[in-house]
Formats: structure tokens, C-alpha cells, sequence
């Protein structure tokens, strides 16, 4: 319990620190005022051993007063926060006095000044300087710890630093006085460092750490090594990820350097992080050649892919780029990202929002602007939206596809980038049977010789993308933050994963390395089974598993069954007959086609089946063009079953 005198004590330090700014430097101005005044009067003393108030000394005081308050002023003391003060802070004072005492000793030795001492010019300063690093100290002393206290510290869940290094000692000063964490100690691998003190936490083995969670009660580790490959940060977050404690990683450097993010602007852990796919630095003569000086039009713009391709294009200063979108919202956002990446305006941004099946308007983007280079990611992507959607899905994916191509063909666009996926590999979906029908109408149209080859068609295909629109991953975080069960279609479902800024490079050079006709393929490392990185998702946010084995845990994992069309493996290959390219992360397929001549037959019918919404005769068409396509036994399109369920009511 506090007495009445300690209660008086901390109200008097809570109101002192509770004051407005502008009432805190007034109140420090006058303090500084006094000091020179008393400083003043001490150093008479000390130099004639006795002290009458008088006109000297009243001069002395005055000139101090006016020369201190402006030098101190326009030096910065006034703005540092001296709760937090340690020695930049005292540099500063250091830097206000050393110029002070320059001007004050000038004017005392240099001017004749009645009755004043010539050697105050270098007391007065000295014991300024001492009296003045003496209170700022004293503030620090008294405010500041009372300040830590009102974040009530100790109450904030502990963390540790994992990482003694410069990024791991620099991350520990940005959050002294931070009110989220309390720093417990380091973690880190380098024996040499292991027990030793660091800013004053000690520095522990990671072994360590099983100890440390049960006797400290630690909620979170800090990840602080920006510079180790993505393999060996892989195995540190494997073998962290048994405790089940919430991990927090640095920014990236990038987003720190533009200032899009703090020091202390902590994120979670990314699921690439897990994956220790080490990424291959973009060759940049092959990322140069489609789009530097060009006029580029990418489709699609405002998706996933899309806008990631526009972030890239982007730095590689194209002529002119224009952004295709039919949603409004996502055309808008990519646009505003993109004009504050272009601030010089070295190029024009063009939003266009129109959809890839309106040929007119196509046609006129075109003739308009005159497009090099076409990289066309418009597409419905959803699985199971386009398998309840069917026509609207053919519709989108083959028809827009070759609205886009075509004029591409007839105003002679250099290159034609197609964005495919593994889904269009022996599909059992709609989406995937669309994707792959659209790579054999570009082989097809390619291959035709009365094109004249004029625009070099390419594919890539390539699996998931992390974080896209369409990843498990942000649907998992989600569920994660409230607190409710993960779902999971399928215990042994897999698929493959890779970054969104990976895929839109391989994207780039991939096309830059078409002949025509081309099928890439993106080389996506090892599956990745969905219900394992479930597990780890939830073991990374410091949260357990519910099961069987824990049925006192934090969130379970819940199996609702393949979707309609839903594979439990996707590949790459139709054939397994992939040539290397010069570039390690990208292959050729040589996969078969039809004739142009024989599937522009095919494609007409398709488009009348469509008009009809023969879902039927859509279904037969699609598997008679594609190689390996096995439909759903049951047709799941909600109009072709509201329209039977009304014509048995009928009957």
C-alpha cells in the first residue's frame, strides 16, 4: 500500500506527464531559464567567493538567458522525448552547450564587460552543461519509469527475440517502450554468444527454449534474422513450431526502405516461410525484353496474378500500361497502388474496365492504343463457382480468351501471354477443362498457317499461388482469428504452392522465351498436403490442435468432402515429356492439339450450345476437345437444376 506522501508523490509525476506538449516546453524553457540564472550565480561565487545579487550578475544572467533559449531551441532540445532519452539525447545536449559556450565565451572574453570575471565564459557553460544533462537525467529517472509503469509491463504477454544479431539488438530498443511486449531475453544459435548479455537481456541456446516456456510463461517469439536463406529459416520454424507459440517475423527490408513499414510493425508469419522454397533471382535481361519502352496491356489487372504482374511490369519502365478489369473495386485499388509506385510518372497507367467478352470494345483498346505485349489473366477461377456457373464459365475462359487473341492476332501484338493453371491438366473440373480448351485454341490459332505467325502465343501453368483470391491460406487465418474450426475437404488432399511475386516473374521470362505455341510449365517444388499446413497454421499462432489425441485444444480441424470436380492431386504434365529450358524454374511441355481448322467447327458449336444453355451438349463438347476430362456423374449448375425441378413440378 502506498502512504499519503508516496500517493502525492506519483499523482504530482502522473500530472506532470498527463500535461499538453506546448505546456511541457514552456515548463523546460523555464527550468532552463533558472538554471542559467543559478549557474550564473554560482560561478561568481566560486570566482570572488561571495554573492551579491547585483548588476553583473544580472547581465551575466541575461546574456545566458538570451543566448541559451534560442541555441537550445533551434538544436532540437525542446523535441526530444527525454522519458525516452539515453545518449543521443545527451548528444544533443552535448551539441546545444558546445555551441553555447563557443558564442557565450565570445562575448565575454572579447567584450569588455564591467565587472564580469572573463573566465565565467568557461565555468558557467561547464556547470550549465552538468546542471542541465542532470535534469533531463532526473525526468528520465522519474517520468519515464513511471511511464513504463501506466503500460503497465508487467502485465504484457513476454516475448523473445530470436536472433542476436543487429536486426534482433535494433528490434529490442524499438520496443522498450513499446506496449504490446515485454522482451524476456535472446535466443540464438551462435554458441559464441550464448550466454552473454545483450542490452541487458541475457542470450540463451534455442534449446534452451523448452525451459523458458514453462518457467517464464513466454507468448510469443520475435523472429530477427532477415539475412539466413529461406532453407535454414524453414528449419528454425519447424523446430519452433512443437512449443505452440505465436511467431512474429521483421517486415520485409523492402516495405522498412519505402516506409511502408516500422521497425516494430511485426507480421505474422508468412506460410511461404514454411515452404523453404528458395527463389531464383529473375534473370533481368528476360524480364526487360516483352516490356521495358513497350506498350503492355494486362488482363485481368485487378486479381490476384494480375495485379501482381502490374507491380512487376511496372518497375521495368514499360511505354505505356494498360490495366483491363471488369470489377470496378479491384481496377480502382491496382490503380491507386500503382500511381504511388509512379511517382515520377515516367509512363502512363491506363485503366480500362471492361470484360474480356465484349469483342467490340476489345477491338477498339486495340486499334487505340496499338498493345506490344498482352498478358491475359482474365479468367473465372473458382472451382466450384464456375462448376454451379457452366455456361457463364465457357463463356468467360475459352470465349474471352479468343475475343483477346484474335485481336491480339489481327493488330499484330508482338506476344500473347496465356495465364494457365494445373488445373487444366487431365481436368475433372470446368474451370480446368476451360483453361485447357483455351491452351489448345492458342496452339491451334498459333500453328494455323494462314495466321503468319505475326504474334508469338504462349502458355504458362503453374499451381497455387499463396494468398491469391483463391488460396486456402487466407480462408484458414480467418477461421483462425475467430477462433473457429479449420475446414479441410479431404485428410490427404495436396497441392502445390508458390509466391505470388515468384509466379508473376517465372510468368515474365517464360514469355519472353516463346517461340509460339509454347506450354511452360513452373517448376512448384514438392506438394504441400492441405491438412498439415493446417496443423502448422494453428501450432504458429500459439494455439493447439483439437483432436482425438488433445480434446482440450483451441481449434480443431474439420473434413467437409471433395467439392464437385475437386481433385485430391493436381499435376503439371499431361505428358510426362517436359523439356528443360535456360532457366532452372521453367520447362517446355510438348503436349498435343487440334487443328485449327477442324476445332473452329467445335468452338461454333460450343458457342450456339451456350446461347441455348445446353448444359448437356456443353459437357460432351468439352470432353470430346480435352484430353482426360471427366466430368462429375451429377450436373451441379444451379440454373440447368432449377429449371429441372420446375419442369418436374409441372408435370
Amino acid at each position: 500500500m502506498l502512504t499519503g506522501e508516496k500517493k502525492f508523490v506519483v499523482k504530482l509525476r502522473l500530472f506532470f506527464l498527463d500535461l499538453p506538449q506546448n505546456l511541457k516546453i514552456i515548463l523546460a524553457i523555464s527550468v532552463d531559464c533558472f538554471l542559467c540564472f543559478f549557474t550564473t550565480l554560482i560561478s561568481f561565487y566560486l570566482l570572488i567567493g561571495e554573492v551579491t545579487i547585483n548588476k553583473p550578475i544580472y547581465i551575466s544572467s541575461l546574456l545566458s538567458i538570451i543566448l541559451a533559449i534560442p541555441i537550445f531551441y533551434f538544436s532540437g532540445l525542446y523535441r526530444t522525448i527525454f522519458r525516452y532519452s539515453g545518449w543521443p539525447a545527451m548528444l544533443t545536449v552535448s551539441k546545444s552547450i558546445f555551441i553555447y559556450a563557443l558564442v557565450f565565451s565570445f562575448l565575454t572574453n572579447f567584450f569588455s564587460l564591467n565587472d564580469i570575471p572573463r573566465t565565467i565564459g568557461i565555468i558557467q557553460p561547464l556547470l550549465l552543461f552538468f546542471l542541465l544533462g542532470g535534469s533531463r537525467s532526473l525526468i528520465r529517472f522519474c517520468i519515464g519509469d513511471l511511464y513504463k509503469k501506466k503500460l503497465n509491463r508487467p502485465n504484457l504477454p513476454k516475448a523473445i527475440i530470436y536472433g542476436a544479431g543487429d536486426a534482433g539488438r535494433q528490434l529490442l530498443l524499438a520496443l522498450e517502450n513499446n506496449n504490446e511486449w515485454q522482451i524476456d531475453c535472446f535466443l540464438d544459435d551462435d554458441v559464441e554468444k550464448q550466454g552473454r548479455v545483450l542490452s541487458g537481456k541475457k542470450i540463451y541456446s534455442p534449446d534452451y527454449l523448452d525451459v523458458l516456456a514453462n518457467k517464464k510463461n513466454i507468448s510469443y517469439i520475435l523472429l530477427a534474422f532477415p539475412g539466413i536463406s529461406r532453407f535454414r529459416r524453414k528449419e528454425i520454424i519447424e523446430k519452433l513450431s512443437k512449443y505452440n507459440i505465436s511467431l512474429r517475423t521483421l517486415p520485409s527490408l523492402n516495405d522498412i526502405v519505402k516506409g511502408k513499414k516500422d521497425l516494430t510493425d511485426l507480421v505474422e508469419l508468412e506460410i511461404d516461410d514454411l515452404l523453404g522454397r528458395e527463389v531464383v533471382a529473375p534473370d533481368k535481361d528476360l524480364m526487360k525484353k516483352n516490356i521495358q519502352n513497350k506498350i503492355v496491356l494486362v488482363t485481368g489487372a485487378g486479381g490476384s496474378i494480375g495485379s501482381q504482374l502490374c507491380r512487376e511490369i511496372i518497375n521495368i519502365n514499360p511505354k505505356k500500361l494498360l490495366l483491363l478489369d471488369s470489377n470496378e473495386f479491384a481496377l480502382y485499388s491496382i490503380v491507386n497502388e500503382l500511381d504511388s509506385m509512379n511517382n515520377n510518372n515516367d509512363f502512363q497507367i491506363i485503366p480500362l474496365l471492361a470484360s474480356v467478352q465484349d469483342k467490340k470494345y476489345i477491338d477498339n483498346i486495340m486499334n487505340t492504343w496499338r498493345p506490344e505485349t498482352v498478358y491475359h489473366a482474365a479468367a473465372y477461377k473458382h472451382v466450384p463457382i464456375v462448376e454451379h456457373n457452366l455456361a457463364a464459365g465457357v463463356k468467360n475462359n475459352v470465349f474471352g480468351t479468343l475475343v483477346v487473341a484474335l485481336a491480339s492476332l489481327e493488330k499484330k501484338v508482338s506476344d500473347f501471354v496465356f495465364i494457365s493453371t494445373d488445373k487444366a491438366v487431365r481436368p475433372t473440373n470446368a474451370m480446368g477443362a476451360t483453361k485447357r480448351l483455351s491452351e489448345i485454341c492458342l496452339q491451334a490459332i498459333f500453328a494455323n498457317k494462314k495466321n503468319y505467325q505475326n504474334t508469338k502465343f504462349s502458355m504458362v501453368r503453374f499451381g497455387n499461388v499463396l494468398n491469391s483470391s483463391g488460396s486456402v491460406i487466407p480462408k484458414f487465418r480467418k477461421q483462425i482469428n475467430e477462433r473457429s474450426h479449420l475446414t479441410v475437404t479431404h485428410p490427404e488432399i495436396n497441392r502445390y504452392f508458390m509466391t505470388i511475386k515468384e509466379a508473376a516473374q517465372l510468368v515474365i521470362q517464360a514469355g519472353s522465351m516463346a517461340k509460339g505455341g509454347d506450354v511452360f510449365i513452373l517448376e512448384m517444388g514438392e506438394p504441400v498436403k492441405i491438412y498439415d499446413l493446417a496443423k502448422k497454421m494453428i501450432q504458429l499462432s500459439g494455439l493447439k490442435l483439437k483432436d482425438i489425441n488433445n480434446p482440450d485444444g483451441d481449434i480443431e480441424i474439420k473434413f467437409t468432402g471433395l467439392r464437385s470436380g475437386e481433385k485430391l492431386y493436381e499435376e503439371l504434365l499431361i505428358e510426362d515429356n517436359s523439356i528443360p529450358t535456360n532457366h532452372p524454374k521453367i520447362f517446355k511441355a510438348q503436349e498435343e492439339f487440334i487443328p485449327w481448322i477442324e476445332l473452329e467447327i467445335e468452338i461454333k458449336k460450343l458457342e450456339e450450345c451456350i446461347l441455348k444453355n445446353d448444359l448437356e451438349e456443353i459437357f460432351n463438347i468439352l470432353m470430346n476437345l480435352v484430353k482426360g476430362y471427366k466430368p462429375p456423374k451429377k450436373i451441379v449448375d444451379y440454373m440447368f437444376n432449377a429449371k429441372s425441378k420446375n419442369n418436374n413440378y409441372q408435370k
